[in-house]
């Protein structure tokens, strides 16, 4: 398990650079970069002490910390889901605008196919 353990530091070393230093081009909210960060943060006390998953559970009436853990991660990638298709939607959304102002703009001045 230890050799699994340094791996997942490593990366999980390397998420948090990405996370703390985003690129100059990169908007990520405070909120986001935050959020991020907890769960990196939790996903090394998960693989350091596995254990803290199972008392955490106990508290929360959960028989298992890997249940918890599962629970969780389905409830968060829902929600990641979400975020993804209003995202979708707005961009979808915004597009339309662009290009029928764009073929208003085409018909006023006579441009059209």
């Amino acid at each position: 398990m230890i050799v699994l353990q340094i791996i997942i530091t490593l990366f999980v070393l390397l998420a948090l650079i990405k996370t703390i230093r985003p690129r100059s081009d990169q908007k990520t909210l405070a909120t986001g970069r935050w959020a991020w960060l907890i769960l990196w943060l939790a996903v090394l006390v998960v693989f350091w002490l596995p254990d803290s998953t199972t008392y955490l559970a106990n508290i929360l009436g959960i028989k298992r910390g890997a249940d918890l853990v599962i629970y969780l991660s389905v409830v968060v990638i829902f929600y990641l889901l979400f975020r993804v298709f209003i995202r979708l939607d707005k961009l979808e959304s915004n597009l339309t605008k662009v290009v029928r102002d764009e073929a208003i703009k085409n018909v006023k001045n006579g441009r059209s196919r």
